[in-house]
């Protein structure tokens, strides 16, 4: 098997999930770049890259606590 026939049966295996991590980076980028615009404009860059960094335990808590929501 070849590996595009490998990446093409994962994405078929996984499609919504990718989806779901996808729109949610989207988001998440957006979010804080537009509050680093508008809002904290005179922040450091640090700053910034904290928050964005920031959005890899909020991934996995948010979609954690969705998956013991939807359990129960």
């Amino acid at each position: 098997m070849s590996l595009l026939e490998r990446l093409r049966e994962h994405a078929q295996q996984h499609k919504q999930g990718m989806v779901y991590d996808l729109l949610f980076a989207v988001v998440w980028v957006a979010v804080v770049s537009l509050l680093f615009d508008f809002v904290f404009v005179s922040a450091p860059w640090w700053a910034l890259y904290l928050c964005l960094l920031a959005g890899v335990p909020a991934y996995f808590g948010f979609f954690m606590s969705l998956e013991a929501a939807t359990s129960r």
